[in-house]
């Protein structure tokens, strides 16, 4: 049953107390907003070291992979270093939690040419033993009970979306635009078997769009459901890279093997900026990410339903999806949340619905604010200013990540000259039960 919208009340500012994680002395980061940094006991919270705010990121370029002890001094503790990161994602560094003990997953590059996706993989670090077990491809996301991961070329992604992608010596390549022979991979995280699951040239078949005829295929956004049954992922299309606005967008959902796809929502509209005279360029940072078509950060808020911002039935909004034949969908915050963000609920209580916005045009700030489900009140915990000269390769997105006992939030930010972590304290908000 999806629940009714009753969003119609204005925000309200809260304070809350921020503290920054590090001596600030160098750089650091963690990345998407997906999944949690800290571990199960609240001690350890993962993070990139680097030494510089922003930079290309060639081949060589290295990050220090390593958590926060909080029940310690508080300092940063590096286990391993790794060259397959980006500003956005860092290393897909996280927990495996169907593991015992404190076990990490984080990518790498290898100097196997033969692998499927040559030079590139991914580690599993036991920080207990420090025993470590390499795996044959780099990974996105990881099972909640951590049997599988689901994996993708980054190579491909950083010729279709640079931000999310890894870069190679010579590179980028011509690739092929829908292969048979790739696309989302399962790999099992016990033996490292892999399997694919869902290649562009199926998804290219499934429900066909002429736009997709002459485009390059790729997916992003793919995410697990609590109980590790269903996948949901983005896939994309476009005969421009250069321009994401030209991006054209699926949600859709299966089950672990490939089998039983859905398609729940898809975004595809007349594109004028293919014209010849169109000049990439003159689009600006966040221009992608605020447009009326856009479909973006998915993410389960259950085993059964999928928060995204995305237009359904003739408007853009943060909608609820229910993954089911019936294609049940609601609005959230419909006169409150009007702006795409990186949104996620409490993983203890879902009235509570995190989320940010994009940079003002005007200021250059981003609003950090939790959305009560129950009383439809948007609660702004802060504004954090984001330098305009940091631009799409290397922005620094807030990506806010709830704390395990959804009293805190963490979130990257450049406010203060330096790209670091803190973490907010919302036990004010989500402690207590507001009457």
């Amino acid at each position: 049953m999806i629940e009714p919208d009753n969003s119609t009340l204005p925000a309200v500012a809260r304070r809350c107390r921020v503290q920054r994680l590090g001596d600030g002395e160098l750089h650091h980061f963690f990345g998407y907003y997906n999944k949690t940094a800290w571990d199960r006991t609240g001690r350890y919270v993962l993070a990139n070291r680097v030494a510089m705010m922003d930079a290309p990121l060639v081949p060589e370029l290295e990050v220090e992979v390593g958590c926060f002890e909080l029940g310690d001094d508080g300092m940063f503790r590096a286990f391993d270093t790794t060259r397959a990161w980006n500003w956005q994602m860092g290393c897909q560094l996280q927990w495996l939690d169907g593991e015992a003990g404190r076990k990490v997953l984080y990518n790498i590059r290898t100097d196997d040419r033969a692998a499927h996706y040559p030079g590139f993989g991914a580690t599993i670090l036991d920080l207990d033993t420090g025993a470590k077990r390499a795996l044959p491809l780099p990974v996105y996301v990881s099972a909640p009970d951590s049997r599988y991961a689901l994996c993708v070329d980054y190579r491909r992604l950083y010729v279709t979306h640079e931000t999310i992608g890894y870069s190679e010596r010579g590179g980028p390549f011509d690739i092929p635009l829908a292969p048979r022979d790739d696309g989302i991979h399962r790999m099992d995280l016990a033996t490292g078997d892999v399997t694919l699951i869902a290649s562009y040239d199926a998804l290219r078949r499934f429900h066909p769009k002429p736009s997709m005829q002459r485009a390059i295929h790729w997916v992003s956004h793919i995410e697990i459901n609590p109980a590790s049954s269903r996948v949901l992922f983005l896939h994309r299309w476009t005969e421009r890279v250069e321009d994401e606005t030209c991006f054209l967008h699926r949600l859709i959902t299966m089950n672990p093997d490939g089998s039983g796809m859905r398609l729940l929502e898809c975004s595809d509209h007349p594109l004028p900026q293919l014209a010849d005279d169109f000049d990439p360029s003159a689009v600006g940072t966040f221009d992608y990410e605020k447009s009326e078509h856009q479909i973006s950060h998915p993410l389960w808020r259950d085993d059964a339903h999928i928060v995204v911002w995305g237009p359904h039935a003739g408007e853009i909004h943060y909608h609820l999806y229910e993954d089911s034949d019936a294609g049940n969908v609601s609005v959230i915050g419909r006169d409150v949340l009007t702006e795409n963000g990186h949104m996620s609920f409490s993983p203890i209580d879902a009235r509570w619905l995190l989320s940010d916005t994009y940079p003002d045009a005007q200021t250059h700030r981003r609003v950090l604010f939790l959305f009560d489900m129950r009383d439809g009140v948007r609660h702004d915990l802060g504004e954090f200013y984001a330098p305009p000269w940091l631009k799409k390769e290397n922005r620094c997105d807030l990506h806010p990540r709830w704390r395990r006992d959804g009293l805190a939030v963490c979130i990257d930010s450049v406010h203060e000259g330096a790209r670091q972590m803190y973490v907010i304290d919302v036990s004010p908000i989500t402690g207590v039960d507001n009457p």
